[in-house]
This record gives structure tokens, C-alpha cells and sequence, in this order.
């Protein structure tokens, strides 16, 4: 069968392929399993379940022709309008995740080894209104920390945020997540640090503090920072700091300081406990693993910077719900 839309045609005769183009059906079959399974998998599933042969250079085609479609159609829309009162109070969360990227080297010869292997950050985020567990979601790759910003404030207004809406974001403390929150969303947001990643600070330097019973001292400061006690938290650790001359690496205590101290408008914790919000970032970082990792992170794989983004607009679509009205809308379109 010839490809039924002139204005999609991944192959050609020049590509390798034939001029008989995939059928759209088949299309997204191949791009279903594309999605969700190894290039390499899927002529085996495609073969077990429809009796059909195909190559992995087509899987591959196909897959990432669609997922730069989704990516262009996401860049072509306008930002969404919010509505007009919207929902009362939204969760927002959004952080990075490091992933295998491969480049090719300028100087000749053996091109297997003329590869440079490195890592580089997505950064994904989601949004939904409080007691919901339907997120809304959003992802960038290689751009600005505008840029995520921006996929923030789609997911929000996706989600239902508008004029009334109180949005609570809570993440790790990298400064941009904080920076772009405010400037995103101004006086209707306020962001907490993710608590648990605060314990990961406590409990380096409980070893310091109270070395001969560091969980004690650390569940007390646990305690004070629930209760909004922070500046006793930081008074309390500022008793043992560690001098001046010894290397950051090797002062615990002068780490968690610093971090407390730097963040005193993002501690919050019993504003959000009696709001009934989240005082820690888990989802993101549930999210991060089926949305993005459990595709782009498999062993042994390496992607191609030009591809990274095709991919994660399909694993976007397919998390939004938005699967089957991508294809609808394909099929409509070729019918016309």
C-alpha cells in the first residue's frame, strides 16, 4: 500500500526503503512500539503479533518522523489562554535528569571509535489541580531554563490554572526551579524545598553535631523544621561549624548551613502539611522514571542529540493522553 498523505511521507526511494510508503496504520504500530520498547525489539513484537517483517531502520523512521511531527505541532501552538477563575490550588513540580547522548568526533578514523560520549539534562515537569492524580506534562532538552519555565506554565494552565489559582511548587533546590516558579507564576505561587532532600543535608552533619546519637539530633531538627523553626535549626548547626580551613567537601555541617540559610522563604513545611500538600517531590521523580528514563535510559543505550527531543515529545503525548487524538487528528487530516 502506498502512503495514504502526501503531506507525510517519512521514506523514499533514496532512503533505502521503496516507494511504497507505510501505511498510516501501520505507522502507528510501529510508532507504539517505537515508543515504549528498543528500536532493536520491535520487528520481533511487530512479527509476533502481526506477522509482519520489517526492518529496524524503518521502526527507527518511522518512530522519530512522528515523534518530530508531535514536536513541531507543540512548538506551532500558541500558549494555552488560562482560564478564567480556574482550580483553587495546583501542584507543580519539574527537575532534571541526566541522559546518554552521543557525538561524532572531527578528526578520521576507525568510526568505531570515532564517537565522544557525554550527558546531558532534560528537564521534565508537571502540573495538576490538589487531589488529583491525572498530572499534565511537559519537557525540554538542550534549551534555556526559560525554556523550562515555560513547559511549567503550559502544564499549569493545561491543568486548569487561572486568575484564583494558588500554585505550590516543591523540588530539589537548584536555583533556577525557584527562579522560574516566581517568574512564571508571581504572587499566585510559592515554592518549598523538597524536605527529604533537607534530610540528606541533616543527616551528614548529625554525624558532627551528635556523633554518639546522630539520628536522635537529626529527627529533633526534622521536628523544628515541620513546626517552622528553621532559624533554630540554623542556630543549631552553626555551633558546629567546621573551621574555616577545612575543604567544603569534608564540612557537612557548613553544607547544611549554607543550604538552610540560603532558602529561608522555601521552608514552609507546616504552611503545606496543614494545606494538606506535598512537602517532598516524589512525583517528579516517578514521573522522571516513566516518562522519560524507562525509554531514553535503557542499558547500553546512546541517543543522538538530534533525537532526544522527537522522542520525548512521544513519551509527552502518550503520558497527556493525548495518543489517540494525535492519530485521529493525522487521519483525519490525510482524509481530507
Amino acid at each position: 500500500m502506498r502512503c495514504p498523505s502526501k503531506q507525510f511521507r517519512p521514506f523514499s526511494a533514496s532512503a533505502g526503503i521503496s516507494s511504497h510508503c507505510c501505511s498510516l496504520p501501520l505507522q502507528r504500530v510501529l510508532s507504539d512500539f517505537g515508543a515504549d520498547h528498543a528500536f532493536g525489539q520491535v520487528p520481533k513484537k511487530l512479527h509476533e503479533h502481526y506477522g509482519i517483517e520489517m526492518p529496524v531502520s524503518t521502526v527507527v523512521k518511522v518512530t522519530q518522523a512522528h515523534g518530530y511531527n508531535m514536536l513541531q505541532q507543540r512548538k506551532s501552538m500558541p500558549l494555552p489562554i488560562a482560564a478564567t477563575s480556574g482550580c483553587l490550588q495546583q501542584i507543580a513540580e519539574t527537575d532534571g535528569c541526566m541522559l546518554p547522548i552521543v557525538t561524532a568526533r572531527t578528526d578520521e578514523g576507525d568510526k568505531r571509535k570515532n564517537k565522544k560520549l557525554h550527558w546531558s539534562e532534560a528537564r521534565l515537569a508537571l502540573a495538576h489541580p490538589q487531589g488529583s492524580v491525572t498530572p499534565k506534562f511537559d519537557a525540554t532538552f538542550g534549551g534555556s531554563v526559560d525554556d523550562a519555565g515555560f513547559a511549567l506554565l503550559n502544564c499549569a494552565i493545561a491543568a486548569g490554572f487561572g486568575a484564583q489559582t494558588q500554585l505550590h511548587g516543591v523540588g530539589d533546590g537548584a536555583p533556577w526551579i525557584a527562579e522560574q516558579t516566581k517568574a512564571k507564576f508571581g504572587a499566585q505561587a510559592s515554592y518549598l524545598v523538597d524536605f527529604f532532600h533537607v534530610c540528606e543535608y541533616l543527616a551528614a552533619a548529625s554525624k558532627t553535631c551528635q556523633p554518639d546519637s546522630p539520628q536522635i539530633w537529626m529527627e529533633i531538627q526534622k521536628s523544628l523544621l515541620k513546626n517552622n523553626e528553621h532559624k533554630v535549626v540554623i542556630d543549631n548547626l552553626y555551633e558546629h561549624l567546621e573551621a574555616v580551613d577545612v575543604q567544603s567537601e569534608k564540612a557537612p555541617v557548613r553544607a547544611c548551613h549554607r543550604y538552610l540559610s540560603n532558602r529561608p522563604d522555601q521552608l514552609d513545611y507546616k504552611g503545606a502539611i496543614e494545606k494538606g500538600l506535598p512537602i517532598g517531590s516524589g512525583e517528579i521523580e516517578s514521573a522522571h522514571r516513566y516518562v522519560i528514563q524507562q525509554r531514553l535510559k535503557l542499558p547500553g543505550a546512546w541517543w543522538k542529540a538530534a533525537n532526544v527531543e522527537s522522542m520525548l515529545a512521544l513519551r509527552v503525548v502518550r503520558a497527556n493522553g493525548d495518543w489517540e487524538k494525535y492519530w485521529n487528528n493525522l487521519s483525519t487530516a490525510v482524509a481530507a
